[in-house]
């Protein structure tokens, strides 16, 4: 995300308090054992989850195991100060620098699913100059960590926004799929699930990482709360720390 600016549609919080400060706020924390994975997350009343093929990477997003906690820590091991964001957080390497921000995190998820896939020669990145980031060490996970700190150093929200394919009135939204403005200020979050009604209703779930960089976590939905942590499809989409609208979905 890079910020050099803040908006101010919502309270945006960006710090992430010291685990001295915070620590013992979050000692009591509820956990959230009862859902190991995404595909544990209940829908709501009169919708199931959409159908997936094997090997997609909606099929794969489901299958993420959660944290216990749902506490979100920070790249350096300090407490995000806002800890109302979250509904359940990802197992998910956070790396250790300040580098896995927005559109870092929905950069590590899909090139962790290709890792996954073995389809290597798909995990490549471009940035704002059009510089190719191109991954060729095979299965080599050390290498690939030091590749994905490369990509979030020098690629962001503006360079994966051309990237990726706007979607037109005709395509529905699907797991994968990616809310994103690009620019400074950005922002970047995927859809990690989705499901539907019998009148074709669709409803979605957010993941997102913010500044500095954190856990990547799924986040509640403010304005819909019987519904949290999904969401319905609006002209206007409103998540805790950012707004989007319809026409910034995006697909790989």
């Amino acid at each position: 995300m890079r910020l050099v600016g803040i908006i101010t549609i919502l309270p945006v919080v960006l710090s992430c308090n010291s685990k001295k400060d915070t620590a013992a706020k979050f000692a009591d924390e509820p956990l959230v054992a009862h859902y190991k994975s995404i595909s544990d997350i209940k829908t709501p009343a009169g919708y199931k989850r959409l159908k997936t093929g094997p090997g997609s990477f909606g099929e794969w997003l489901r299958k993420i195991t959660l944290k216990k906690s749902k506490t979100v820590y920070c790249w350096d091991g300090s407490l995000k100060k806002n800890q109302s964001v979250q509904f359940a957080v990802l197992d998910m390497p956070v790396g250790k620098k300040d580098l896995q921000q927005c559109a870092d995190a929905v950069m590590r998820l899909r090139s962790e699913y290709l890792f996954a896939q073995q389809r290597f020669s798909e995990i490549v990145f471009t940035d704002n100059a059009e510089k190719v980031y191109q991954w060729r060490d095979g299965s080599n996970r050390s290498l690939f960590e030091q590749y994905l700190e490369n990509v979030f150093g020098w690629c962001g929200s503006a360079s994966l926004e051309r990237q990726l394919v706007p979607v037109n009135k005709q395509q529905l939204i699907e797991p994968g799929d990616v809310f994103i403005k690009g620019g400074f200020p950005g922002h970047a979050m995927i859809v990690v699930d989705v499901a539907i009604n019998s009148y074709g209703e669709r409803i979605f779930m957010l993941a997102q990482s913010y500044m500095p960089a954190q856990d990547i976590h799924i986040v509640n939905n403010p304005t819909e709360k019987e519904m949290n942590p999904w969401f319905s499809l609006h002209d206007t989409i409103i998540t805790p720390e950012w707004i989007f609208s319809r026409s910034q979905l995006r697909k790989w």
